[in-house]
């Protein structure tokens, strides 16, 4: 039976966490790329986060610092951003209501996946990386790792499972962190009676990307997700009632 090793670590103000399956998962190898995807992802907050006052973010918000002055890193993910919103025709935004930049959004799964490049360096390794319940697995062996889609009505409980052996899983809604989202249409909180959007596909950065314009969408959500190919998506309704995109993987059950 192949080995199995899990670590966890409190990042970015949520469980990150790494399974990892195979000859090599005990091996010290395996144990030092993951210490660098935490310490590239505790990074990643320290620079992005909007609620450290010494991030770059905060410090662009209170004008102590300038777009010349801030780190390369910085003007890439705001470059991403750009694109981000050019894809999802302005539904995806870093620009806040009142002006601020906040790019937080992008920047999970952004780091998440260029954290992972770390662990796809060690090889014979099935690895399954959790960011609060956005999913990069990559699997070596081409045996699946099987990721859940929280119920938004009960943190516990899943609705539906989907099996990867590579790619990607995120979740955008309101059941973690209230109406947090808001519509840039409007420049008032998001209003739908979706409670979750769940992406599948082969990037995190774009799955996040595409399940938070989704869900902001509402109603014509699942056209979002025609935006880029090789996406399918899941959207839960306040009844519990599911409703997929045709691709979406017929794996799994209801939780009822």
């Amino acid at each position: 039976m192949a080995s199995r090793r899990s670590w966890v670590e409190q990042i970015m103000g949520l469980p990150v966490s790494v399974l990892a399956r195979g000859e090599q998962a005990d091996s010290p190898r395996a144990d030092s790329a993951v210490r660098e995807v935490f310490a590239e992802l505790v990074e990643a907050d320290r620079v992005f986060s909007p609620y450290r006052s010494d991030s770059a973010v905060s410090l662009l918000a209170r004008g102590e610092l300038g777009w010349d002055d801030v780190n390369p890193v910085v003007r890439e993910v705001a470059e991403r951003c750009r694109r981000a919103r050019d894809l999802t025709g302005g539904l995806f935004d870093a620009q806040l209501p009142d002006g601020g930049w906040d790019p937080s959004g992008l920047v999970k799964g952004w780091a998440v996946e260029r954290a992972g490049e770390r662990l796809r360096d060690v090889p014979d390794l099935d690895w399954c990386l959790n960011a609060g319940g956005d999913v990069l697995v990559l699997c070596s062996s081409d045996r699946p790792f099987t990721v859940g889609i929280q119920d938004p009505r009960d943190p516990r409980r899943v609705v539906t499972t989907v099996a990867r052996s590579d790619g990607a899983v995120a979740t955008s809604g309101t059941a973690a962190r209230g109406a947090h989202l808001y519509d840039p249409r409007t420049g008032g909180p998001v209003q739908s009676r979706w409670l979750s959007v769940s992406v599948s596909g082969p990037s995190l950065e774009h799955a996040d990307v595409l399940a938070t314009a989704a869900f902001v969408a509402g109603e014509e959500w699942p056209a979002m997700l025609e935006a880029l190919p090789g996406y399918e998506g899941l959207g839960v309704l306040a009844d519990g009632n599911l409703h997929a995109t045709p691709g979406w993987p017929a794996v799994g059950s209801a939780a009822g």
